[in-house]
């Protein structure tokens, strides 16, 4: 029997006054956070809620998110996180397919989630961003939950399709925290972690959150990334490890502040979520005097499968090699090995894949089909295990860190009454990787301005899916079956051809 929030409470125990968490002047030690979060299993105990049964969690980066989401673990819930910055109808979906119990959110600026709460009957119940005041309960044992009950439930959209939700074991969870505190960070009770990738991302959950906690160090948030901020956190707090997208390093290194700023006490740098630019690493690496770690992860594997491990031979432009307690194979279409430096499909197997996707078994089956889970995700192996990927078989836009699907965005537009066809790409962008980008045919007889459109999908969506640019063409190209090339339309629009 375990429980992921055995691991605060055994930090709490033996750290109680160690710095846990920190919100520039706002810090609760690991006691205070384990008070805290068992006032929140309490609270959800008089409420009914118990065992398996799912909490929503919708914070930006505030003390009040770890409080939360240890609280639920406490009380044997799963935690559905959820962006803050999601729109009303995308709120809808996930509380009523996860069907959430309830849903924990910001006392300020949670329209979306309380408007789309109030319409489906779930409570929706307010946090101070620094946590809920402490009714003195005194710290809770965890419910006793099996390895293989789900921990957490994450969405990740498919390019076809609804969103689907991924469920986390504890056993996940535990052992990808595990490993990335023991071969990949190295972090111990003495480090400073930065906490400014977000929590409710697989990535910022564990390993900064999750690997914080097991180790005992303390993660400093920043509430929404800015780079002169990081840039002063680091230096303010002594900042040990940085954990970042690569835009994230961009920004910092391309900063005003960037000068005058003391990054002394920086020893790791780890990335992933989009492909890191290698300029970006040296420059970043020899302004800075520290050393960055790519590495390679999704929601459906806990996320780390993959990375460039400390003390072994880096090598820039990969992803490095299989992290432990994880196997990697790169496939073709039958599920058979390729040879070395041929492309072929990450599959991957061991402790950090999803049990499946929440109430959908075909798509389980057909994700996992022989015990491998499919990456969609193209790449080559070397002769010592170093993956490199070159191409996505699914069409999924990585904005800024932020994953993207083309269909979501489309789905939206072709609401639009004068949209008779859309395709959503992505093309390359210096700081964010890739910028959304329409183009659409519209209706007889019918008319609508890029802006129009634009603002029809800015007022539907979160402010990292919209469009920036939308063309308005006479008609989009399509093979020999109709379908439309979306390829095509995406080497349309990097050339600058979309007229």
């Amino acid at each position: 029997m375990a429980n992921l929030a055995t691991n605060l409470i055994k930090t709490a125990r033996e750290l109680p006054d160690r710095p846990a968490v920190r919100l520039d002047d706002h810090v609760l030690t690991y006691r205070e956070l384990l008070d805290a979060a068992s006032t929140i299993a309490e609270d959800l105990r008089g409420r009914g809620v118990g065992p398996g049964d799912r909490v929503a969690v919708s914070l930006p980066n505030v003390p009040a998110f770890p409080v939360a989401f240890y609280g639920a673990l406490l009380a044997g819930a799963a935690v559905v996180p959820m962006n803050p910055l999601l729109k009303k109808r995308e709120v809808e979906f996930y509380l009523s397919d996860s069907m959430a119990s309830l849903a924990y959110c910001a006392a300020e600026g949670s329209d979306a989630l309380q408007d789309a709460a109030n319409d489906l009957g779930v409570d929706a119940i307010p946090v101070p961003l620094s946590g809920p005041s402490l009714r003195h309960v005194g710290a809770l044992e965890a419910v006793p939950r099996r390895m293989s009950d789900t921990a957490v439930i994450l969405y990740t959209s498919g390019t076809t399709g609804q969103p689907k939700g991924a469920e986390l074991t504890h056993w996940n969870l535990m052992s990808n925290a595990a490993t990335s505190v023991e071969t990949l960070l190295k972090i111990d009770s003495d480090d400073v972690v930065m906490g400014c990738l977000p929590l409710f991302h697989v990535f910022g959950l564990t390993c900064a959150l999750n690997a914080s906690v097991l180790a005992g160090s303390c993660l400093t948030l920043i509430s929404r990334f800015d780079a002169a901020k990081a840039l002063d956190v680091i230096a303010r707090d002594r900042v040990t490890v940085f954990e970042g997208v690569p835009t994230m390093y961009a920004a910092m290194l391309h900063s005003a502040a960037a000068a005058e700023a003391d990054l002394r006490t920086l020893r790791t740098c780890i990335t992933g979520g989009a492909p890191m630019p290698v300029e970006v690493l040296v420059e970043f690496e020899t302004r800075f005097g520290c050393e960055i770690l790519e590495g390679y992860g999704l929601s459906e594997t806990s996320p780390v499968a993959c990375f460039n491990h400390p003390g072994q031979e880096r090598r820039p432009g990969t992803i490095g090699v299989a992290v432990r307690g994880c196997q990697l194979r790169v496939v073709d279409d039958a599920g058979t090995d390729v040879a070395i430096g041929v492309p072929g499909e990450i599959a991957i197997r061991g402790e950090n894949v999803m049990k499946g996707y929440w109430n959908r078994p075909g798509d389980t089956a057909a994700a996992i089909p022989d015990g491998w889970f499919r990456t969609g995700d193209i790449a080559t192996k070397d002769v010592d295990g170093y993956i490199t990927i070159v191409d996505r078989k699914k069409d999924l836009i990585i904005r800024g860190g932020y994953n993207v699907y083309p269909r979501e965005v489309e789905e939206v537009l072709y609401e639009h009454p004068a949209v008779a066809e859309a395709a959503v790409v992505g093309v390359t962008h210096p700081e964010l990787g890739e910028e959304i980008t329409a183009a659409v045919a519209l209706k007889p007889n019918r008319t609508a301005s890029p802006e129009e459109l634009r603002s029809f999908v800015r007022d539907r969506l979160a402010a990292y899916k919209y469009p920036r640019t939308v063309w308005v063409l006479d008609a989009l190209p399509k093979g020999p079956t109709g379908k439309i090339l979306r390829r095509e339309v995406q080497s349309m629009a990097a050339a600058g051809t979309l007229k």
